[in-house]
C-alpha cells in the first residue's frame, strides 16, 4: 500500500498542469521509472547482479549486465515488457487512472493519451494489474457484504427479458462479494460464482484472521461464521441498518463507488473481465489517503514481476 498521508486535509494531489510538467518527455519518465523500481541502484532483471553498465545512447536497452552479458531496460520483467508506447504515456496513464476514482474508459484513454482504443484498452488492463497485492488477513472488526452489477431489466432488448423471465431479480448479474477492515480502511473484493455459504463464508474466512469480529447482514449464507469468529448481524429486511457498533456501512459505501463507475464511466463490464475492473476500485479505495505521487510509485512498483499479454488477455 503508498504511504498514507496524515490525512485527507494534508494530502497533496497532483493537477494535469503538474503532471505535464512532471513528465515533459520519454527521457523525464523513464528516470522516474528507473528510480522508482531501482531505488537501490540498478539490478539486473535476469540475474539480481548491481555490476551494471549504464549506456544511455543504447536504446531501447541502455542497460548491460557485466556479468550475465544481458542488455535490459526498465521495461524487463514488468508489465511494460514488448510495450511499444512511451515512458510518458505509460506514466500519465497512471496518474490517471490513479486519480479519478470513478476509473476512466478506454474511450477516454485513447483521447488523451493519442492512442488506439484498442491500446488504451490494453494499457488500462496491464495498470489494473499493478492493485493486485495479496495483503495480510484483515484484524477487524470486519464488515462483509455483497453486490450485484448488471443493467436493469427494463432496460434490455427484448430478447434478453424474454429469456429471463421468471428468473429472480440478480438474474443476469454479476455477483460481487467483499470485506471492509474498520480499522485499516481496507477493502478486498471479488466477483463469484454464487452467494451460497460455502462461498461467501470461505471469502470471509480467506481474509480474515481467526477470532475477529465480522459483521453482516441477516443472510442465511453467513450463518455459522460464529464458530471462528465473533459474529454479529443487522436486519436489512426488517429496517434495522445499525445497532451499535453492527452494521455494513462502510462497505456498502465503497459498494456505491464501484456502482457509479460501472454505470457513469463504463455502461457495462464485460463477464469475463468484471473482476479487473473490482480489484481496481478496491485498490484506488485502499490508497486513497495518500498522496498521488506516492500512489503513483506505488503502482509503479507493481508493474514489477508481472505479465498480461494481449493474447492472454483476449482469449
Amino acid at each position: 500500500m503508498a504511504h498514507k498521508a496524515p490525512g485527507k486535509h494534508f494530502r497533496k494531489g497532483l493537477s494535469l498542469v503538474e503532471i505535464t510538467r512532471m513528465f515533459p518527455d520519454d527521457a523525464t519518465a523513464e528516470r522516474w521509472f528507473v528510480e522508482t523500481r531501482w531505488a537501490d541502484g540498478v539490478h539486473c532483471p535476469d540475474c539480481g547482479s548491481t555490476n551494471v553498465q549504464e549506456r544511455p545512447t543504447r536504446k531501447p536497452q541502455p542497460y548491460r549486465c557485466r556479468d550475465c552479458r544481458k542488455d535490459f531496460s526498465v521495461k524487463l520483467g514488468t508489465l511494460m515488457e514488448g510495450s511499444k508506447l512511451g515512458f510518458q504515456v505509460w506514466a500519465i496513464a497512471i496518474f490517471l487512472l490513479a486519480t479519478n476514482l470513478k476509473s476512466v474508459s478506454s474511450m477516454k484513454l485513447h483521447r488523451d493519451l493519442g492512442i488506439t482504443q484498442k491500446t488504451a484498452w490494453y494499457l488500462a488492463q496491464r495498470i489494473r494489474e499493478t492493485w493486485r497485492d495479496n495483503g495480510s488477513p484483515f484484524a477487524g472488526p470486519v464488515e462483509a457484504d455483497e453486490a450485484y452489477l448488471g443493467g436493469k431489466r427494463k432496460n434490455m432488448s427484448a430478447k434478453k427479458r424474454k429469456a429471463m423471465k421468471g428468473a429472480g431479480p440478480t438474474a443476469g448479474k454479476a455477483i460481487v462479494v467483499g470485506a471492509k477492515d474498520r480499522e485499516s480502511n481496507q477493502v478486498v473484493a471479488r466477483v463469484v460464482e454464487n452467494t451460497e455459504g460455502p462461498t461467501l463464508k470461505g471469502f470471509v474466512a480467506e481474509h480474515t484472521a481467526p477470532g475477529a469480529t465480522v459483521y453482516t447482514d441477516e443472510s442465511k449464507s453467513y450463518s455459522g461464521l460464529g464458530g471462528d469468529f465473533d459474529h454479529d448481524t443487522v436486519n436489512h429486511s426488517a429496517g434495522e441498518y445499525v445497532r451499535g457498533m453492527a452494521h455494513t456501512n462502510g462497505i456498502e459505501s465503497f459498494w456505491a463507488m464501484l456502482k457509479r463507475g460501472y454505470q457513469g464511466t463504463f455502461h457495462h463490464f464485460s463477464e469475463k473481465h468484471c473482476d479487473r475492473y473490482v480489484n481496481e476500485f478496491a485498490g484506488r479505495h485502499n490508497d486513497r489517503d495518500a498522496d498521488t505521487l506516492d500512489i503513483m510509485g506505488h503502482m509503479a512498483k507493481g508493474l514489477e514481476g508481472k505479465r498480461l499479454q494481449y493474447r492472454d488477455l483476449i482469449a
